[in-house]
């Protein structure tokens, strides 16, 4: 593709540069995946050959662009706002390269912040409009802490729990076209209302000819239609502010969240997931999973036997406020514990633990709800993650940066000295619980405290970051610094040793034997 000149190395010039950089990465990605046109492209063309006339006529033929692309199917309509947003976001981010030169230490700071904020609140209020999967994904990244500022986690945090219900027509197509049978013989009742909305589908509750009450969960139509721009642009707004993020393995990260969302679009696998861990946790106590109900469950429609219960976190702010501190211990050591048995014993876990999905009982049983983000550890991989842990108790750092090398983490220079520095933070945190719960005065940092010490740890490794990941590990960091968020916030008297030891001894004495 031919191109202008370049121009003086002025700052507002380069900063007319690098727009027009992202807004041709964006462009030339919509070209692959969505425009089909010759006169659309022809114009995109145009589009990106006015650097010398500056990047205001560039967004005006922009618009013009996304103006007809409106007469186009609704996938290439979805680009016109999601395309340009996060094309504005990335501008923004590169401009700031240029405007921090500008600003004082004291300033610069203080204005990134306002900026993280001003980014994540416009990714967030176009989330919610388009909803579907990049609503999903906004869901997904507002749980990465370690990948995303802080103003970024807050602002997505609350997509969790946003999502508009469709109307009840709309269902009942979906679920008649799906079961292949009229709403009146699949359900002796079924309320229109539902009583969830998430960004993939919504659940009504219903009753069986058998008497049965079961949640019905109903997948938004089209979703197929759209996944493939939302990804392709996903991974266009990450590469771009790479920059800008932690060193990290960015490529395995979108990889592992397109599996998650792709997979969530097929039911039949939530089905088989929900059965498989229902089966595993049959035989523990105060542990409820509902089952699916195999002749009313396909690709787009999940029905399962119905749990009443109460949000985890309501139950959780009611033992607060009533001061039952052991009450509070034992509800989120039990769920640590549920955890501990999916990862280290089935090697099959709910990956999406944030606290709307999860019940507690009248009789005060943990409900684990909705199997969508689920994910299997190979064998080797959970061996391990069991070694990890048994090398972290008896103080073994040498044998932790050996085993997180064997399990696939891998730094920038492939030496050990960053895996070190990481096995140095845990066995720290591990000490100083210990000591802790020995004079029975346990304390779990303050999101502050965190954040110093990621910080910390950032800079440290700054050097030689580890640049590769497992792609077990991702989800599997996501359940735990979702755990590791709930027990920051309420900060109960729990000995962790107590749960993580019991499922530690038995592998060994296995292995052992």
């Amino acid at each position: 593709m031919e191109t202008s000149s370049p121009l003086p190395n002025t700052p507002r010039q380069d900063g007319m540069k690098a727009w027009l950089q992202v807004l041709n990465a964006t462009l030339s990605a919509v070209e692959n995946t969505v425009w089909q046109g010759r006169e659309l492209a022809d114009r995109a063309l145009a589009a990106l050959q006015q650097v010398n006339a500056g990047a205001t006529q560039a967004r005006d033929e922009y618009e013009r662009i996304a103006a007809a692309a409106a007469q186009w199917p609704a996938r290439v309509r979805r680009m016109k706002e999601t395309g340009w947003m996060l094309t504005k976001i990335t501008t923004a981010y590169r401009l700031w390269g240029i405007r921090s030169a500008f600003l004082s230490r004291r300033r610069a700071p203080q204005a990134l912040e306002r900026l993280h904020r001003r980014n994540a609140r416009l990714f967030r209020d176009v989330s919610l409009r388009q909803g579907g999967a990049f609503l999903k994904v906004g869901q997904l990244l507002s749980a990465r802490a370690d990948l995303l500022p802080k103003p970024w986690v807050e602002e997505l945090r609350v997509l969790q729990d946003q999502a508009t219900a469709l109307p009840f027509e709309d269902i009942r197509q979906v679920l008649e076209s799906e079961l292949q049978a009229p709403l009146d013989q699949l359900f002796d009742e079924f309320e229109p209302q539902p009583i969830a909305a998430a960004s993939i589908g919504q659940v009504h509750r219903a009753r069986l000819a058998d008497g049965r009450a079961v949640a019905v969960k109903v997948q938004r139509p089209g979703l197929e239609a759209i996944i493939d721009l939302d990804m392709a642009l996903l991974k266009i707004f990450l590469e771009s502010i790479s920059s800008l993020l932690p060193p990290t393995d960015l490529n395995t990260i979108t990889a592992e969240i397109e599996r998650s969302v792709r997979e969530e679009l097929d039911y039949r696998i939530e089905a088989r997931a929900m059965a498989q861990v229902a089966d595993f946790l049959a035989d523990v106590p105060d542990v409820v999973v509902p089952r699916p109900v195999a002749s009313h469950c396909s690709g787009k429609v999940l029905v399962s036997n119905f749990v009443v219960g109460t949000p985890l976190m309501q139950a959780l702010d009611q033992r607060r406020d009533e001061g039952d501190q052991a009450g509070l211990a034992d509800l989120l050591g039990r769920l640590l514990d549920l955890y501990l048995r999916q990862v280290l014993q089935a090697g099959v876990f709910q990956a999406d633990p944030h606290p709307g999905n999860l019940l507690v009982t009248p009789d005060n049983k943990l409900v684990l709800l909705d199997f969508g983000c689920t994910m299997t550890l190979s064998d080797s991989f959970r061996d391990g993650y069991f070694q990890v842990l048994g090398a972290a108790l008896l103080g073994e750092r040498e044998a932790m940066a050996r085993l997180l090398t064997q399990m696939g983490f891998q730094t920038r220079s492939g030496r050990p000295d960053t895996l070190l520095l990481f096995a140095d933070a845990l066995l720290a945190q591990i000490q100083r619980a210990a000591s802790e719960m020995s004079q029975d005065q346990p304390h779990w940092p303050t999101q502050g405290e965190i954040l110093t010490q990621a910080e910390r740890l950032l800079s440290q490794a700054e050097a030689d970051p580890v640049d590769k990941l497992p792609a077990e590990f991702i989800m599997l960091a996501r359940v735990f610094s979702t755990l590791g968020g709930l027990f920051t916030h309420y900060q109960p008297k729990l000995d962790v040793h107590r749960y993580l030891l019991p499922h530690l001894v038995g592998p060994a004495l296995s292995q052992a034997l």
